[in-house]
């Protein structure tokens, strides 16, 4: 008895123990990946802040400018190359961070990175492909076909690297997905969000500031998650976009200071923006996700862009125009029709994108995801609709066109 009593002390001890250690393992993990997030985001910060000016001087040296037509919103000769910083900037970022922290004998016991090596790769063909299409279509211009067959290509590279919809969470009361179906649903998505991104890039400051917003809702979401290497990703990125936002918004034109982000930044910041939305949809159940659903996580930051594409393919085909090429009808034109500067507008915008992503998030361990969106869908239409009405009262009452 005394032998069986001291066995049963001992493994209850041991079990302890046991879980103490885990917790301060966790804990260590979860300080180590805080700190690299912040080095990571402030390296790439400091990079793009330091890599956009010299890309202001060549692009002013060669005479490399945003054309202006009687689509563009912008007055005076702008360059449209800032988007080549982001992607430079997030690996040196990520590699100088890591290397550093390797050399001073700072590692993470975790192996965080043995899981997603092939998908990072992957990742990082398929941001390759994006910002050498980009870079082309922002010299010498590439036909919109061409970028499409790149960009379902770059697609087939995020599904192949495990990003992929393995299950709808109920919406359309649709759950767990064949994998020829999810590839071909996340593969449409892929594409449908880098376009989302890259259409809506219309005035200073809204591509980036949508982005930056969802970037930083993953960010905080993975982090919690102890999903390191995503959200050190999403940290990365934004770090990127923080400098961008700054000249692109409050660059002087004349100082020659101010600086568009131009395909290549669009591209690659939607391609990474799609990457982490499916990843999401993956991570693995914990005490901050359980009551969840994954796919109203994944996608609620990225609403309003995904529902101007949609609002603009119909209005196009409405009209009569070829729903694949630019005119003056998303979001951002109707709220300077109806008066708006470019500043208000932009915060109109990015306040309901905010608002959209809080209000689906905190309903949806409460509401089915089916009932989300159509309540998102309805808002999103009622709101447009009241706009249009809106300008078109005021079109009769200055006598003058102001929306397509």
């Amino acid at each position: 008895m005394f032998l069986l009593k001291f066995l049963t002390n001992f493994a209850t001890l041991a079990h302890h123990e046991r879980k103490h250690s885990e917790k301060i393992n966790i804990k260590m993990t979860s300080s180590y990946w805080i700190y690299t997030d912040l080095m990571v985001f402030c390296v790439a910060l400091v990079l793009t802040g330091i890599i956009i000016p010299q890309i202001l001087l060549i692009a002013f040296s060669k005479k490399l400018f945003d054309e202006v037509d009687e689509r563009k919103i912008h007055k005076g000769i702008v360059p449209r190359l800032g988007g080549i910083a982001f992607l430079p900037a997030i690996i040196f970022s990520i590699c100088l961070v890591l290397a550093v922290n390797f050399s001073l004998g700072i590692t993470d016991s975790s192996n965080a990175f043995d899981c997603c090596e092939q998908s990072i790769m992957y990742l990082m063909c398929a941001e390759m492909l994006m910002f050498l299409v980009g870079i082309a279509d922002d010299l010498i211009g590439v036909r919109y076909k061409a970028k499409f067959v790149s960009q379902i290509l770059s697609a087939v590279f995020i599904c192949a690297s495990g990003a992929y919809i393995h299950s709808m969470g109920g919406v359309l009361w649709i759950n767990d997905l064949p994998s020829w179906i999810g590839w071909c649903i996340s593969g449409f998505f892929v594409v449908y969000i880098v376009n989302a991104i890259n259409l809506i890039d219309g005035i200073d400051g809204l591509a980036s500031g949508l982005s930056g917003i969802a970037l930083i809702f993953y960010g905080v979401l993975l982090t919690l998650a102890h999903e390191w290497v995503l959200a050190l990703l999403a940290w990365a990125q934004l770090g990127t976009l923080v400098p961008f936002f700054y000249y692109n918004v409050f660059g002087n034109p004349q100082k020659r200071k101010k600086i568009f982000m131009g395909d290549t930044g669009s591209l690659t910041v939607g391609m990474i923006l799609a990457f982490i939305a499916l990843s999401v949809t993956n991570i693995n159940a914990s005490e901050v996700t359980k009551d969840y659903n994954l796919l109203v996580l994944a996608f609620s930051p990225l609403l309003i862009p995904a529902f101007d594409v949609v609002r603009v393919y119909f209005h196009r085909i409405r009209q009569h125009r070829n729903p694949f090429l630019p005119d003056k009808c998303h979001i951002h034109h109707k709220l300077l029709a109806l008066g708006l500067n470019q500043r208000a507008s932009l915060c109109v915008i990015l306040l309901a994108a905010v608002m959209f992503m809080l209000i689906n998030v905190s309903l949806s361990p409460y509401i089915s995801a089916s009932l989300l969106l159509a309540g998102d869908v309805i808002i999103w239409l009622f709101g447009n609709l009241s706009i249009t009405r809106a300008i078109r009262k005021k079109e009769i009452k200055l006598n003058t066109k102001l929306y397509e």
